[in-house]
């Protein structure tokens, strides 16, 4: 980064502080998106940073160049973190709940456009990967894989985790690492960083490991020191700007020319401070009575897969295996001071010729939808594209943050979509349509995206079209109402299985899910898996605001029904409407007790209730049970109201030995 007029900016929880030197902004590659030319132009920017177990800073605009303009050029945002915070209590939270560090980067880059393309975690170690939403039809083969090298592999602490696609056809990796520490330790990092490239295959017919790919971003916190020098010289270096003296040193730099499993790999001069060990919440250098040597534990590495060796016609090479990569930018950012490490961030430009120049799905829709009829969407897709039954098209606001942080959406068709793929021919006859009571009420600016479950990403997406839709007494009125009880009941708990076929949890209300993997509804129930749920595949989304049919619930007794009227009168009202003979199907009596039954008819609702366990209703019934047992004391068993239209009688307590 080019040097510029020494400044003083406020570290984040630190003192006044020398700024870090700015990047250069990147030339813009074209005034169309990428998808548009004929050579693709991607900017992508890499970050690393060991975050110490601490909490996230209240902004990370300078981390990711946000403030400056230069991410209005940049495509992709890949965020490598080592060190989260792992302990049992916030893993457990975490395996609920999006970690924070995850929303946090997912707040500030939503507003950019960026969406969270995929993530994956390993203990403290996290990787992100964002990108422009119009780039995401063309982001498919997406995979992730995670690698154990702590405690000689049993322990997550060290290791690797990496996601892999196909970018314009091109298949790229990006790997994050931490390697075991301390200077004598770097044996253990080769044979660590060779277990992780052996170790990590991801599937399909092309590029099975890391170095299969044609490009391959590695960095994260690998931990290389500096060699022979003491601290003395080394810190002296430092304040004199001498940096170029302590290169030679550097142990990566050195195994870059003597480890084979380096052959290959690229980096930027490291004009920029050591970025370990610094006393948290300054900018000084270890103090302690360790006093470690300052090092470039924190790097950002690339390697190109060397062309084949094949000519095309002429004896020229095809184009396709055009690839090149540009460093714009390398450097640290001294400001921020919640570690003991400096996050250390890099701008690439990755040239390369575009093999795909259309979408899988082309997707069109009216300019403006001011009528509920106008809700219609035509689709084609196109030869060859894999589809399945649980694919689906969303409805997603503008600024939205991951493919499943959706506000309606409707099944893709199935019938039509197989009879175009048997004859081999793209048809834009196919459509579907939102229901009106889907469709968001007010004025905004929204995005259709077809969500394709086989490659768990997004093939086809519009530009942002507008909803104009009047907010009439009644909807508004009964919004209100559902609103009301959602701020008031805030014990929502959902759990989601780890690899859910379908959207995240969650009722189709208009705010949006926090997360990728959990949305917040009221209740606390654990819904039935995807093998539990009967044999229906394709759930209708009209029928997700129906009532669970198969979740027992814990009636209060009678007399205490007053304050339920309302509640009661609309499942009366559900049990004498025409699927009633479907939602209370059988009532057995077993050992004196009735049970209701249902059918699966819980599988049609929303597609993000998929794969989930088992189903629980907890209700308040405290009161209700000390009642209850002074009626048991007064030789009556309280009522017991099975049905929505049948009244059981009060009888006699049951027998000894009876469960109630």
């Amino acid at each position: 980064c080019p040097k510029r007029s020494p400044a003083t900016t406020r570290g984040l929880g630190g003192p006044a502080v020398p700024r870090a030197p700015r990047c250069p902004r990147p030339s813009p590659a074209s005034s169309l998106p990428a998808a548009c030319s004929s050579f693709v132009l991607p900017s992508i920017t890499v970050v690393t940073w060991n975050v110490g177990t601490a909490m996230p800073p209240n902004d990370v605009t300078s981390l990711l160049h946000l403030n400056t303009g230069e991410t209005n050029d940049v495509d992709m945002i890949a965020i490598g973190l080592q060190e989260v915070n792992s302990k049992i209590n916030k893993r457990l939270k975490d395996a609920l709940f999006t970690d924070q560090w995850s929303e946090l980067f997912m707040d500030v880059l939503s507003p950019f456009h960026f969406i969270l393309v995929s993530t994956v975690r390993m203990q403290g170690v996290i990787l992100l990967v964002f990108a422009k939403y119009y780039h995401l039809p063309f982001l498919q083969d997406i995979q992730t894989d995670c690698t154990r090298t702590g405690l000689g592999g049993y322990w997550g602490n060290k290791g690797g985790v990496s996601v892999r696609l196909s970018i314009f056809g091109h298949m790229v990796c990006f790997l994050n690492c931490h390697l075991p520490a301390h200077l004598e330790k770097a044996e253990q990092r080769k044979e660590d960083f060779a277990t992780i490239l052996h170790m990590q295959q991801f599937e399909g017919p092309v590029a099975n490991g890391i170095l299969d790919h044609d490009l391959v971003f590695w960095f994260g916190d690998l931990n290389f020191r500096i060699e022979s020098l003491d601290i003395c010289f080394v810190k002296y270096a430092i304040d004199s700007n001498v940096l170029s003296q302590l290169w030679e040193k550097d142990q990566l730099n050195i195994a870059k020319s003597t480890w084979p499993v380096l052959r290959g790999f690229q980096e930027g001069p490291l004009n920029f401070p050591p970025t370990f060990k610094f006393d948290v919440g300054t900018n000084k250098y270890d103090s302690s009575a360790k006093k470690r040597k300052p090092a470039w534990t924190d790097r950002i590495l690339w390697k190109i897969k060397p062309p084949s060796k094949g000519l095309g016609t002429g004896g020229h090479r095809p184009s396709q295996g055009v690839l090149s990569v540009s460093q714009l930018c390398y450097c640290s950012h001294m400001e921020y001071t919640v570690s003991d490490h400096k996050p250390v961030a890099a701008i690439f430009a990755v040239q390369f010729a575009s093999k795909v120049d259309k979408p899988l799905v082309e997707i069109y829709v009216a300019d403006e939808w001011s009528r509920p009829e106008q809700a219609v969407v035509r689709y084609k897709m196109a030869v060859g594209f894999h589809r399945s039954s649980w694919d689906w098209i969303g409805l997603y606001r503008v600024g939205f943050r991951h493919p499943k942080d959706y506000v309606s959406y409707v099944w893709a068709r199935s019938d039509d979509g197989e009879r175009c793929l048997e004859k081999q021919l793209c048809v834009s006859g196919l459509q579907v349509m939102f229901s009106e009571e889907a469709l968001p009420k007010g004025n905004g600016e929204y995005i259709l995206g077809y969500y394709s479950n086989t490659s768990s990403s997004i093939a086809g997406v519009t530009e942002p079209f507008q909803i104009s839709l009047p907010r009439s007494e009644e909807g508004s009125s009964s919004t209100d109402s559902s609103g009301s009880s959602s701020e008031e009941d805030d014990s929502t708990l959902v759990l989601l299985a780890p690899k859910s076929r379908s959207p995240s949890p969650g009722k189709m209300k208009r705010h949006r899910s926090r997360s990728p993997s959990l949305a917040k509804f009221q209740g606390l129930i654990l819904r039935p898996s995807s093998r539990d749920r009967g044999t229906s595949r394709s759930p209708s989304p009209q029928s997700r605001c129906s009532v669970p049919r198969n979740i027992p619930t814990i009636h209060l007794p009678h007399e205490e029904l007053g304050h339920h009227e309302v509640k009661s009168k609309e499942l009366g009202q559900a049990a004498e409407s025409p699927d009633s003979s479907s939602f209370y199907q059988t009532v057995q009596e077993q050992s004196g007790l009735r049970r209701v039954s249902a059918d699966g008819s819980l599988s049609r609702a929303d597609p993000r209730n998929l794969g989930l366990l088992p189903a629980l209703r907890l209700e308040m019934i405290d009161q209700a049970l000390g009642r209850r047992q002074e009626s048991a004391d007064q030789g009556y068993y309280p009522c017991r109201r099975m049905s929505t239209t049948s009244t059981p009688g009060c009888g006699p307590s049951p027998k000894e030995g009876h469960s109630p």
